[in-house]
């Protein structure tokens, strides 16, 4: 492709180990796509004839059906070379004609924001699955209760229900942020040429338009040069895999024995070599851990392009791989965490029950004085005595005798049993957002209208 210039060949260890084709060849539908759009170009700058753009067309078919028996090329220096290479094998000389115009600087950065936009389309399709299905075990849930934690301690109980649409709210702005990249990406470098523009007059708004972008990007250099729409891609998916990490790492915890609340599928365990008794959460620990790949790919993109002078160099080579390990690791842990959540049953009554104790009707106790006329910081006070007396006696605050309350305070009513009931610290959480059971009711309502618009959305978006 370039030899020309050349009098010596390379040194066969460094040939080898500048190849992208090991890697990059996943760039072989979008580089085959991005080249008819740039064929059409030629034809219509009266580079090919009419009969050489069939020809050309009729080649690049054959080789998006066949090109994936010829993957094993060794001598491919990267997915550009192994196009324009298969291409000469099966249309002849006529193939040679496809690379006026244009530069592997422009093609990789077009492949790779083609890549990105059908993740960023695939991914958020995955992400409104999981959280179709969890929404769906929310309302299973039905009015279930269970302990929420601050500190990994004891806070106050809310609904099972209330629990998994906090998820459901991070994986939606997670899809929010893949839209939102989605449109800052979707514009065509090609007719950017290596790094001033191409030396044809192409028509570079019609080759946006035949690879569905929304324009072509405005300047060459930045074109051929930036990969912020990647980093912006990795970043999004780190903030994903974060947000499923914490997922996984509170269902391992509430599968344990001392938990309880979670018994896992089969289909989604392993066992021990050693012990018998072992059913291990290996698919919530591996989704746990391949977070830190996702998270890691990211900080390498970053650290790549920190130092690079504009324009293209051939650093950004690596920029390829962390974009791959990403998306990849991201949809299959999207994947398992939706079958896992599909299969998952939770036991609502050791739940329930565990929401009764530990005190977590302490703050729904002291709202109570509150509205007696009691300022919060001394009804805190006194509630902290009540929980201290009942700690003393190995009691619940609601099992507490009135005259012991008394005790401690005269605020204290017969009405204040009454108020520090399981369903009635529920309900005092009447706000929007809330753990109430008539706002999470409509939480859930909302959420499903919310899922369903996305879809359709998404539906129109993808074909846009």
């Amino acid at each position: 492709m370039w030899s020309g210039r050349f009098r010596q060949p390379l040194d066969p260890e460094f040939e080898r180990w500048q190849r992208s084709f090991p890697f990059d060849q996943r760039l072989l539908q979008e580089e085959i796509a991005a080249s008819r759009a740039h064929a059409k170009a030629l034809l219509v700058a009266g580079v090919l004839s009419g009969d050489e753009y069939a020809t050309m067309l009729r080649g690049l078919e054959t080789l998006s059906l066949e090109g994936h028996n010829f993957l094993n090329d060794e001598e491919a220096e990267d997915v550009h070379h192994f196009v324009e290479k298969q291409l000469q094998r099966i249309i002849g000389e006529t193939a040679l004609k496809l690379h006026a115009g244009r530069s592997r600087n422009e093609q990789i950065a077009t492949d790779l924001r083609l890549f990105v936009r059908a993740s960023c389309d695939e991914i958020t399709g995955l992400l409104l699955d999981l959280v179709t299905v969890m929404t769906s075990q929310a309302k299973l849930a039905c009015m279930a209760a269970m302990p929420s934690y601050t500190h990994l301690q004891r806070a106050e109980p809310v609904l099972v229900a209330h629990w998994l649409l906090a998820y459901c709210e991070m994986f939606l702005r997670d899809a929010d942020r893949l839209r939102d990249c989605r449109k800052r990406l979707n514009f065509c470098p090609l007719g950017s040429g290596a790094i001033a523009g191409a030396t044809l007059a192409l028509d570079r708004e019609t080759v946006a338009r035949e690879l569905s972008f929304t324009a072509p990007t405005s300047n060459s250099m930045d074109a051929t040069s930036d990969r912020d729409f990647a980093i912006e891609f990795a970043q999004v998916l780190s903030i994903l895999a974060v947000h499923l990490s914490r997922w996984a790492e509170e269902f391992i915890l509430f599968s344990t024995l001392e938990y309880g609340f979670v018994h896992l599928p089969e289909s989604y365990s392993t066992g021990s070599s050693a012990m018998p008794q072992k059913q291990n959460p290996d698919s919530l620990e591996l989704i746990r851990g391949k977070a830190g790949r996702v998270i890691g790919a990211a900080q390498q993109l970053v650290i790549t392009l920190k130092g690079l002078p504009l324009a293209y160099n051939k650093d950004m080579q690596e920029t390829q791989e962390p974009v791959f390990i990403g998306a990849e690791n991201v949809r299959m842990m999207l994947r398992v965490a939706t079958g896992f959540m599909r299969e998952v049953k939770f036991d609502l009554d050791r739940m329930t029950q565990a929401a009764t104790s530990g005190y977590m009707n302490a703050m729904a106790a002291a709202t109570y004085l509150v509205g007696k006329g009691v300022p919060f910081r001394r009804a805190h006070e006194i509630i902290g005595k009540a929980v201290r007396l009942g700690m003393e006696r190995g009691l619940e605050l609601h099992e507490i005798a009135l005259a012991d309350l008394h005790s401690i305070s005269e605020a204290f009513a017969e009405d204040f049993y009454a108020n520090v009931t399981l369903e009635a610290v529920l309900d005092c959480h009447d706000v929007i957002g809330g753990t109430a059971r008539a706002k999470v009711a409509q939480a859930l309502a909302a959420m499903e209208r919310r899922v369903k618009q996305l879809q359709e959305s998404e539906a129109v978006d993808v074909h846009a």
